[in-house]
């Protein structure tokens, strides 16, 4: 028996929608790149525990307009009254999402095309199978604002090894959809204008496999990897809060959003 549909639509910046043991999870502010904070963050994650709830097997996280997503809203992080503790409530909260993917049975395919920056680049690599079209671009760039890597970055050192990860931190550097092919974080390059096609057809092979056997498979190579993803978490949570509330922090954040190069105090 084919399951009911049924379609959620979460505000603005997330929508939902669940049929046949699919839950796809787009994120619906294209128009501005879809940048991580407070609201989106937390449509985010009603988004994944309604496919907890509606027993997924395979999750979908998607992004309208032409970038998955251009990372953390800095004009809000400068535009608050208590920086660090707003940039605090914003990692906790993203990171509760970070980990609810890694931990979830169901298996998370994400579909990454344009940019994926910041925050946005460990969001789209929680997943358990990465999809990406040719013109995708992955970047970390937090230390140019001043601030650490959040969102599970430090969780990509499993995947791309430590020192590609420190060159994406410390040097700006951007992987390619090629290259993080290479590198064994992304499963197929396709051209954009497969990339749904490409999904669905992933997809459809998951859902028609053993949950349970795939489930398991996920569990025990994750549990190898990272024992304590939570802990790796919490690290990141505090150090960007420290980094928020120096005044590296603050002139980074500030000048990014003054369109300006940053004078840091070393």
């Amino acid at each position: 028996m084919t399951e009911q549909k049924t379609e959620q639509k979460i505000a603005t910046f997330v929508r939902y929608e669940h049929a046949d043991g699919v839950a796809r999870i787009t994120l619906a502010d294209g128009d501005r790149g879809n940048p991580i904070h407070h609201a989106s963050v937390a449509q985010l994650h009603d988004a994944v525990r309604s496919a907890h709830r509606d027993g997924a097997r395979v999750v979908v996280l998607a992004a309208e307009g032409r970038f998955f997503s251009v990372g953390g809203d800095l004009g809000a992080f400068a535009a608050s009254d208590d920086m660090a503790g707003f940039i605090d409530d914003l990692a906790e909260a993203l990171h509760r999402v970070v980990g609810e993917l890694v931990r979830s049975d169901a298996i998370v395919v994400s579909a990454v095309q344009g940019t994926a920056a910041g925050a946005g680049f460990p969001l789209a690599a929680a997943a358990d199978v990465v999809v990406a079209a040719e013109s995708a671009k992955f970047s970390l760039a937090y230390t140019k604002v001043g601030l650490s890597p959040d969102g599970g970055s430090s969780l990509l050192v499993h995947t791309l090894g430590l020192h590609r990860t420190l060159r994406l931190a410390l040097l700006g550097d951007l992987l390619t959809a090629q290259d993080a092919y290479d590198a064994g974080l992304v499963a197929r390059v396709v051209p954009a204008d497969d990339l749904a096609a490409t999904v669905d057809q992933l997809v459809a092979g998951l859902v028609a496999g053993s949950a349970a056997a795939n489930a398991a498979a996920k569990r025990l190579l994750r549990e190898v990897a990272a024992p304590a993803p939570e802990s790796a978490l919490r690290k990141e949570t505090l150090s960007i809060r420290t980094l928020a509330d120096g005044a590296d922090g603050r002139e980074g954040v500030t000048a990014f959003v003054e369109k300006r190069a940053p004078k840091f105090g070393g």
